[in-house]
């Protein structure tokens, strides 16, 4: 089992600035992939960035540019800096961990934490 906690949400203006932290119960080192995911009201959950044990990066066309995910082994924390934020990227934002299995992968959720952007 892996725990997630995530921190860092709060209400921000547009152009404003946040930075989401998820700390993981266990090393990331074992952790193939983790990342942000976001669920707008009345929308699907949508990947926003992934990061890899190798640091490999994967970003949302919507937020290329403006976000950046980090992740600090030695405080087993991943990292999402969200800049120029729009009203748009208005959601609860998840953290996401994967752990590649031979039969199958486990995804781990943290618990959210909202992200709103006022215009």
């Amino acid at each position: 089992q892996v725990q997630l906690v995530e921190s860092g949400g709060g209400l921000v203006q547009a152009g404003g600035s946040l930075r989401l932290s998820c700390a993981a119960s266990i090393s990331i080192f074992s952790i193939n992939a983790m990342g942000w995911y976001r669920q707008a009201p009345g929308k699907q959950r949508e990947l926003v960035a992934t990061i890899t044990s190798k640091g490999s990066t994967n970003y949302a066309d919507s937020v290329k540019g403006r976000f950046t995910i980090s992740r600090d082994n030695d405080k087993n924390t991943v990292y999402l800096w969200m800049n120029s934020l729009k009203p748009e990227d208005t959601a609860v934002y998840y953290c996401n961990a994967r752990i590649v299995g031979v039969i199958r992968d486990n995804d781990y959720w943290g618990q959210g934490t909202q992200v709103t952007v006022s215009s």
